[in-house]
């Protein structure tokens, strides 16, 4: 309620120490919130790291969203394969990563994301706002002007 009008998104918010209970806990939390008529999310970070984690957390409703970590999946095919299949079982998908990538990576996270349009995509590189947001318009800006 306190934060209405936005919709609000929470990463992670237990850590169960292993997967199979982050599992656990996440589709019981997911549940309730349902259950209760509650409208903020539940983002699967901990413990959801690979292309099998997103699928794992996708088949058990483990959350409404998925961090889709690029650098932790390996080549790009797995982070686009990731973003397709948590689109087709009905689960968000947040094509994210880590503030310490690069400006290449970025760029071309990009154009999975335009691609492949998750929910949402991870601003980046840095902690900051401006630099990882102009990176990341500047290079979906160019996609369109390119492909129109």
């Amino acid at each position: 309620e306190i934060a209405k009008p936005f919709h609000l998104r929470v990463e992670g918010p237990v850590d169960m120490g292993e997967k199979a209970a982050q599992i656990d806990a996440l589709r019981i939390i997911r549940q309730k919130m349902e259950k209760m008529g509650i409208t903020a999310e539940i983002v699967a970070d901990e413990w959801c790291n690979t292309l099998q984690d997103v699928i794992d957390f996708s088949e058990n409703k483990a959350g409404h969203m998925a961090q889709i970590k690029t650098p932790d999946l390996g080549g790009i095919n797995n982070s686009i394969e990731a973003v397709l299949y948590c689109k087709q079982h009905h689960m968000g998908a947040y094509l994210g990563g880590t503030c310490n990538e690069t400006n290449r990576s970025a760029e071309i996270g990009a154009h999975i994301a335009m691609a492949t349009s998750p929910v949402q995509y991870l601003a980046k590189p840095g902690m900051g706002v401006d630099e990882g947001y102009m990176i990341v318009y500047n290079e979906m800006s160019r996609i369109l002007a390119l492909n129109p």
